[in-house]
């Protein structure tokens, strides 16, 4: 870290890497294909380089693309084929706790792409929770991330994945990921992305296999003029007296933004709901897409939707009350993003507070 750049410090930092980890208990760093820094100081918890795991442990086969397929599509297939895969593998073992966030640095500094493979394992009765910060240098003015992550929460196990991107206007970026949680299991997935980039795409999806498993998907994103942004999240259902939620806050300041959801109900005594909201501030689009699939009688899927303007009757309401018309609109900005995520520890939603705040300065 000591040797980059100040400025690309900065952009680092704004991903939530902490450099002292003095809230963190393990790190994984990762500069376009060369791994700098892995370390854990949380006992029952492993983060080891890919690689490395892959030859540890002959059972790491049992979990190498099986939630996400090799030949999903034109990206896995990149990755796939590389004969030295890259990324990150985090394992909980039975019964491990840890409060404190485990942080995981993807930086594309030089080369043309970055692609990472990552497998995030927690075991039963495991609870983990991993900040992934995703950057490039300031001086890179084009490039793309490919990312593959496969997260496999056991009976009984908890997983919180909170991801900040912070590109450069010309990068790419095609994360494809996918989630298998188990009996009593709670999968939570926060996505952050409020400066500029070139183009993302994504479509997360959890597939709930046992019974009373959980999963919440929350993303706030802001589409600055020339980005192109196409998210969403997916959830299957596939056993009884599981429950899902969807939630997306989007801004667009001149970008597009296609906003999908996927609810797909396939057991009896099953819950699921999609709430999409954008805000145009600017010239740009914000298409909203949610979808709820039902199979049989038992599910309950619901959804809302809803993008346009900030009311002028609300930013006149708040200058009668001795706001300036910035001050009132950064306010109104700042309640709409307020995104609070049950269960989210506070450490994290500090860090999408502090993601907020800095974002604002750039409406």
């Amino acid at each position: 870290m000591e040797h980059l750049s100040l400025e690309d410090q900065e952009r680092l930092a704004q991903t939530g890497l902490e450099v002292g980890m003095q809230n963190r208990c393990g790190s994984f760093f990762q500069i376009d294909q060369d791994v700098v820094q892995t370390t854990c100081g949380a006992e029952g918890i492993e983060m080891l380089p890919i690689k490395v795991a892959l030859e540890k442990y002959d059972w790491m086969r049992d979990y190498y693309w099986n939630a996400v397929p090799a030949d999903a599509d034109k990206y896995t297939k990149y990755v796939a084929k590389q004969e030295t895969p890259q990324g990150l593998v985090v394992i909980a073992h039975p019964g491990v706790k840890v409060a404190m966030p485990l942080q995981a640095c993807l930086f594309l500094r030089e080369e043309p792409v970055q692609h990472v493979h990552n497998i995030f394992i927690a075991r039963e009765g495991s609870e983990i929770h991993i900040i992934s910060g995703c950057a490039s240098s300031w001086q890179k003015e084009r490039g793309a991330h490919i990312a593959v992550t496969e997260i496999y929460v056991g009976k009984g196990a908890r997983v919180t994945s909170t991801m900040i991107h912070n590109w450069g206007a010309g990068i790419s970026v095609f994360p494809r990921s996918a989630t298998i949680v188990e009996e009593d299991g709670t999968f939570l997935s926060n996505y952050i992305c409020m400066q500029p980039v070139n183009r993302v795409t994504m479509y997360p999806t959890a597939r709930l296999v046992g019974k009373n498993a959980v999963a919440r998907f929350s993303s706030i994103v802001v589409a600055t003029p020339g980005s192109f942004l196409d998210l969403g999240s997916r959830t299957i259902l596939a056993a009884e007296q599981t429950s899902t939620e969807l939630i997306s806050r989007a801004i667009t300041t001149g970008g597009t933004v296609i906003s999908r959801g996927h609810i797909l109900g396939e057991k009896e005594n099953t819950r699921g709901h999609i709430e999409c909201k954008g805000l145009i501030l600017k010239d740009g689009t914000i298409h909203a897409i949610p979808e709820i699939e039902g199979t049989l009688t038992g599910t309950e899927l619901s959804h809302e939707a809803a993008v346009g303007k900030i009311a002028r009757h609300e930013i006149e309401y708040l200058m009668a009350r001795g706001l300036s018309e910035d001050d009132a609109t950064a306010t109104i900005i700042r309640g709409f993003l307020d995104v609070k995520i049950s269960g989210l520890p506070e450490v994290l939603q500090r860090q999408i507070d502090d993601a907020i705040d800095k974002a604002e300065s750039g409406f």
